[in-house]
């Protein structure tokens, strides 16, 4: 059988799956006189989609017989779902390739081998980083929040292209990869560098405590995993039988994770009422909620530019409810939410599905929530936390706060 033969029976076979489609799912169309009649809305649809399988297959079939070299289908396939999500335009809807979804898995297992740094797809389409992983090679190595990555290993990369980039600065420990990054100086200008950093394996360890001066409290989360409520609740619980009498949240350089990981954080620090609603395009809201059981002591949170998406969440819910000062500078601004589905063959699919709103009912997307108490954190700082106290000025003004609330 010829191609053109081929390609006409395909083509009638999906015309012919269309309308089988309509008729069963839809069964609006209607007899009258013993012929069946279509409604014109029905027939434009069976037109355009007839339109659209005869365009794509006829492409291919044009790339199969003409094109100089040889193609391989999986790619093929990969670059045409990839470039049907990137139409989209929106830098957080991403197709997964085998190799990118089961990245995209470990890193919310928290386990896996790379250089330990966090990025977002930027509005300026450059890879952005959100913030390095505490105790990784990319902070051992300099990365800061809002680098913009580059190339890796030399080639080039964007936000849409984001996902190939991080597989690629995966891998397995011992081996070095290279990142040119640009920054700005004080004086907005960009300059670029290239990077050597080592992988290594990366063990996240999202939550840490300790016990400060005044019987205060402190708590850090480095990003919500599948495993973060669970050591949440062991540093949580050894602070209380500790016996604090305040508690500092930490959650700079948090660049977010699981929605439901940081709605059930936020419920055992709120009492009952809203902790954050996602809307959809149609109007539908979904609201996460909190009961009345809490750690009832007196409470700030740390947050900074680094504090993305669900940080955000519980920032923005303590705010809301009055129950906790936040101190710091404005956070990110990502207040979108994605759905992963597993296509089932390896592969997957990252959409945005909808927005969140804080309680009060605000929109943080591209704005960030402005802390109450606004302080930048001192430019010749070495790190941030305890171990850093008497560089960390912001963590200095949270002591300082709670110590006014515990008196």
């Amino acid at each position: 059988m010829s191609k053109r033969k081929s390609l006409f029976f395909v083509v009638i076979l999906l015309i012919l799956t269309n309308l089988i489609t309509f008729s069963l799912t839809n069964l609006i169309a209607i007899r009258i006189d013993d012929k069946v009649i279509v409604p014109d809305k029905q027939y434009n649809q069976l037109v355009d989609a007839y339109e659209e399988n005869y365009k794509v297959l006829g492409v291919k079939e044009y790339i199969d017989s003409s094109y100089l070299r040889e193609v391989d289908e999986v790619d093929l396939m990969n670059g045409q779902l990839k470039g049907m999500v990137q139409a989209l335009e929106d830098p957080y809807s991403v197709y997964l390739t085998e190799d990118e979804f089961k990245s995209f898995t470990e890193d919310t297992a928290g386990v896996y081998g790379g250089i330990g740094v966090i990025v977002t797809p930027g509005e300026d389409n450059f890879i952005t980083v959100i913030s390095p992983i505490e105790g990784t090679p990319g902070e051992r190595a300099g990365l800061k929040t809002g680098d913009k990555i580059t190339k890796v290993n030399g080639v080039e990369y964007y936000a849409d292209t984001m996902d190939e980039a991080v597989s690629i600065m995966k891998g397995e420990p011992n081996t070095k990869v290279t990142l040119t990054i640009m920054r700005s100086d004080k004086n907005d200008i960009n300059h670029t560098v290239d990077i050597g950093i080592t992988r290594e394996i990366i063990r996240i360890v999202t939550v840490k405590s300790d016990v400060l001066e005044n019987d205060i409290g402190y708590l850090r989360i480095t990003s919500f995993d599948e495993i973060t409520y669970e050591d949440f609740m062991k540093e949580l619980d050894s602070l209380e039988k500790s016996n604090v009498k305040g508690l500092i949240l930490d959650l700079r350089n948090n660049p977010g994770g699981l929605l439901n990981i940081c709605a059930d954080i936020a419920d055992e620090l709120l009492g009952k009422g809203d902790i954050v609603y996602t809307e959809t395009r149609d109007g539908e809201r979904e609201y996460l909620k909190s009961d009345s059981g809490m750690i009832d002591i007196p409470m700030v949170v740390l947050v900074n530019e680094g504090s993305a998406s669900a940080s955000e969440i519980v920032a923005g819910a303590i705010k809301d409810h009055n129950r906790g000062e936040l101190i710091g500078t404005t956070t990110f601004g990502k207040g979108v939410v994605q759905r992963i589905r597993d296509l089932g063959d390896g592969t997957g699919l990252k959409l945005t599905i909808s927005e969140y709103f804080t309680p009060n009912g605000t929109n943080i997307h591209g704005i960030g929530i402005t802390p109450d108490i606004v302080i930048e954190l001192n430019e010749d700082a070495q790190g941030i936390g305890p171990d850093y106290l008497d560089q960390d000025n912001q963590l200095q003004k949270a002591i300082e706060v709670i110590k006014l609330n515990i008196l």
